[in-house]
């Protein structure tokens, strides 16, 4: 069972049992995805599998350093990985279940 079908599972059904280690987990991913431009990355890759720092760049109009520094905590948290190709990094989603998660966040209405 994947995370965020764990949540709604839970949330749907309380007279279950709550395991703490897979809300830990869930906590754990939704802190790290828990600020807008990270939230545009995941929808960016979800629909393009793969980008590079520019590309990402120009479509969110964003500075090349923060960007820069969100890819990097997200690859460190197991939400990105990273292909280096000469001087370019191609950043694509490491779990894509992370899609999931943006997904029941705009079917609750939350974007």
């Amino acid at each position: 069972m994947n995370i965020c079908s764990y949540i709604c599972i839970k949330f749907i059904r309380m007279e279950e049992k709550v395991d703490i280690l897979k809300m830990d987990e869930a906590a754990y991913t939704l802190k790290a995805i828990s600020n807008g431009t990270r939230l545009c990355v995941i929808s960016l890759l979800a629909e393009q599998e793969e980008l590079n720092v520019s590309q990402l760049g120009e479509q969110l109009q964003c500075e090349q350093s923060l960007l820069s520094h969100h890819l990097t905590d997200m690859r460190a948290k197991g939400i990105l990985n990273c292909r280096r190709d000469g001087k370019n990094c191609y950043y694509s989603l490491k779990n894509k279940q992370i899609i999931q998660i943006i997904e029941c966040i705009r079917i609750c209405n939350c974007v």
